[in-house]
């Protein structure tokens, strides 16, 4: 199976061609607020690489939220346009997920009875989080979004936590017990998103596909907007 994958939940923008759960090329860009301009960019590369290596896309994966509000809505436009076009199928992947595969394919000393703490920035000391473990979610709603406070404002029990993620680095200085750990430089990618999204088709499958016309990002939180603060704008 051939994936084109998207991912743009965070300030990162990136997307990828996966083969049969591989990664086979990634375009990527760390330097944020880029997304509308470089992802269409990206998938050009992408198509044009198909085309050298005579592939066919089977579907499109997209990394489906939570994160940016922007972010999303930019991924998932694109992708919803690119699955119309080419009649084939969307296969969204939680953006959590996606951080946990990310750094467990990156990051050795991780076991498989250690909690895993995917964070993404949601402002101020509020994150969009939730705690894995063996490949599950410790609370069976996934992600939601929580005011860190202290190691507590997560049930995390008393083993080993690694915590990641764009929201993870403001909540070192409060996570003080030796348990906690805190990994640098884990971002979500589309590559991670290629990954699962070929196990997660066949769930999709069986529950029907998504539907294109209907079909949203996972914002987690309603989005509210403010007056804008430009003269002459309201």
């Amino acid at each position: 199976m051939t994936i084109l994958c998207i991912e743009t939940s965070t300030s990162v923008c990136s997307a990828a061609i996966c083969k049969d759960g591989e990664p086979f090329k990634q375009c990527i860009n760390y330097e944020g607020s880029n997304h509308a301009r470089l992802l269409p960019l990206y998938i050009e590369q992408l198509l044009q690489e198909a085309m050298e290596n005579k592939m066919t896309f089977d579907a499109v994966a997209l990394s489906e939220g939570p994160g940016s509000y922007t972010g999303l809505r930019i991924g998932t436009s694109t992708a919803k346009g690119i699955c119309y076009g080419l009649g084939i199928p969307l296969i969204p992947v939680p953006t959590l997920d996606v951080l946990c595969e990310a750094v467990k394919s990156t990051e050795s000393m991780i076991q498989s009875t250690d909690r895993l703490c995917p964070m993404i920035d949601a402002r101020r000391m509020e994150v969009y989080t939730s705690v894995m473990v063996n490949g599950e979610w410790l609370n069976d709603e996934g992600a939601k979004a929580v005011i860190i406070e202290n190691e507590e404002s997560l049930y995390a029990g008393g083993q080993t936590v690694y915590y990641f993620g764009d929201g993870a680095e403001k909540c070192s200085k409060i996570f003080t017990k030796p348990n906690w750990h805190y990994i640098p430089n884990i971002v979500p990618e589309a590559k991670y998103v290629g990954i699962l999204a070929e196990n997660r088709n066949s769930i999709i499958e069986n529950r029907g596909s998504v539907d294109l016309a209907y079909y949203e990002p996972y914002y987690l939180k309603e989005f509210i907007a403010a007056q804008s603060h430009v003269k002459g704008l309201k």
